[in-house]
């Protein structure tokens, strides 16, 4: 089975700092992108920012130059690093990836359970 677990979600003020980790455990043979979405209340689910395997990254205008996202390719997790964090960015934040399980020929996209972020005075 294989499972995305996320950690270090928590509450922060406004222009503080927050990482968020994800690591994928299981027989995975191979993962292509991953990234961070996030949801908040009444709202649909949103792209953060994405990395692929060869290290190119996409992030939403929202958060360009605010956050930092990252991928250790040896132990299949992936970081986002979070500055200068905005009420706006207050949300539930899930890990995404896709991958290839060992034994199997296709691909799939799997999700963590989320982490809550948020921020406030």
């Amino acid at each position: 089975q294989v499972q995305l677990v996320e950690s270090g979600g928590g509450l922060v003020q406004p222009g503080g700092s927050l990482r968020l980790s994800c690591a994928a455990s299981g027989r995975i043979f191979r993962i292509n992108d991953m990234g961070w979405y996030r949801q908040a209340p009444g709202k649909e689910r949103e792209l953060v920012a994405l990395i692929t395997s060869g290290g190119s990254t996409n992030y939403a205008d929202s958060v360009k130059g605010r956050f930092t996202i990252s991928r250790d390719n040896a132990k299949n997790t992936v970081g986002l690093q979070m500055n200068s964090l905005k009420p706006e960015d207050t949300a539930v934040y899930y890990c995404y990836a896709n991958l290839k399980r060992t034994g199997y020929v296709d691909y799939s996209d799997r999700w963590g359970q989320g982490t809550q972020v948020t921020v406030s005075s």
